[in-house]
């Protein structure tokens, strides 16, 4: 008896990368579809100041804090607001040089690295004088003073925060964040700002890489490359200051009679973009070329803000009760306000 003629065939196994990619799916095409259509509202609407990466912003959040999570889309949003988001940034590399860098000028330089610590160091304070819990505090303190998700994410590899702390860090930076992302741009013509001086304060103090471009970018070119690389500069500091609170935690557990032994990951994507900086100083791309490059940046930097929009829980604000939260509010009304003096005076 030919036993093969009545073994049922078993389906063939997917491969591993196909186990990788397919929970994703899902929530890429949520946040790819919410950017296709936040393009669609934009130039719809015929308002040019109008970005489509706000757009997607705001239609995240309200699905987010209307309808809940969407079942499924999880990994491919976050997948959106970190892998792509950071691709997209190594991209902006593009659409500047080193001369743009040396235009912004070592006053501008120093304004906005004494904004990051002089914000630090008062979000800590101000944290022990509130009451809030240390490790919170150090996470707000990160996320409002560097760049937001990711320098709270990566500094409690340090911290070692609570999974709530993290969680309400994140929030608090995201949702005063987005408050300064849609407000900055109102504030532009009553405070006589010219557009690298609004482009430096953004990108200097405002808390998220996106949240600096989708706010920068209203007011011109000139603006979105100031506030980008102010930005950047901003996240370049992420390693010092991750080594610097991994020196404290060391010193911290020494005096406890424990060994911390928690790595601080590097902001890789930060070497990337500089890397595309460097080949875009030295070779002159194709106009039609840098046209592609440019479009394909802005609808991927839409599709990271869709799902910013769509990890933003504004209920996780209220579950460690109000003094996180007002924390929160004056590290980010210090930073707007340290930082535009700072940058009037030196840059």
């Amino acid at each position: 008896m030919n036993h093969s003629l009545s073994t049922p065939t078993s389906a063939p196994a997917p491969l591993p990368r196909q186990k990788q990619i397919a929970p994703l799916l899902p929530g890429l095409l949520l946040t790819t579809g919410i950017a296709v259509l936040a393009f669609v509202v934009q130039r719809g609407s015929g308002l040019a100041a109008l970005s489509p990466l706000v757009v997607a912003m705001v239609m995240g959040l309200v699905l987010r804090n209307t309808l809940g999570a969407v079942p499924g889309t999880a990994p491919g949003v976050a997948f959106s607001l970190r892998r792509i988001l950071r691709f997209a940034i190594i991209l902006l590399g593009f659409q500047i040089t080193l001369g743009d860098l040396a235009d912004i000028g070592p006053g501008a330089l120093a304004a906005v690295v004494l904004t990051l610590l002089s914000t630090f160091v008062f979000t800590k304070l101000a944290g022990r004088a509130l009451g809030v819990d240390r490790k919170l505090s150090e996470l707000i303190a990160a996320g409002t003073s560097v760049c937001g998700a990711s320098a709270v994410v990566a500094c409690n590899a340090v911290t070692q925060g609570q999974d709530e702390d993290v969680a309400y860090a994140i929030a608090c930076v995201t949702v005063f964040g987005s408050i300064a992302m849609l407000g900055y741009p109102l504030l532009a013509g009553p405070l006589g700002l010219s557009p690298q001086s609004f482009g430096l304060w953004a990108g200097g103090t405002i808390h998220e890489v996106a949240q600096v471009v989708a706010a920068a970018f209203t007011q011109g070119e000139l603006a979105g490359q100031s506030g980008t690389i102010a930005k950047l500069s901003r996240v370049m500091m992420l390693a010092p200051l991750i080594i610097g609170l991994g020196v404290m935690a060391s010193r911290r557990a020494q005096g406890d009679g424990r060994k911390s032994e928690a790595r601080a990951p590097l902001p890789w994507f930060v070497f990337g973009f500089i890397a595309v900086v460097v080949l875009n100083s030295v070779i002159e791309i194709p106009p039609a070329t840098h046209g592609q490059i440019v479009t394909a940046t802005s609808f991927l930097l839409t599709i990271a803000l869709a799902a910013m929009g769509l990890e933003t829980d504004v209920h996780k604000l209220r579950r460690k009760g109000l003094r996180p939260l007002l924390l929160g509010a004056l590290a980010t009304a210090f930073i707007a306000v340290t930082g535009l003096g700072l940058i009037l005076l030196l840059a």
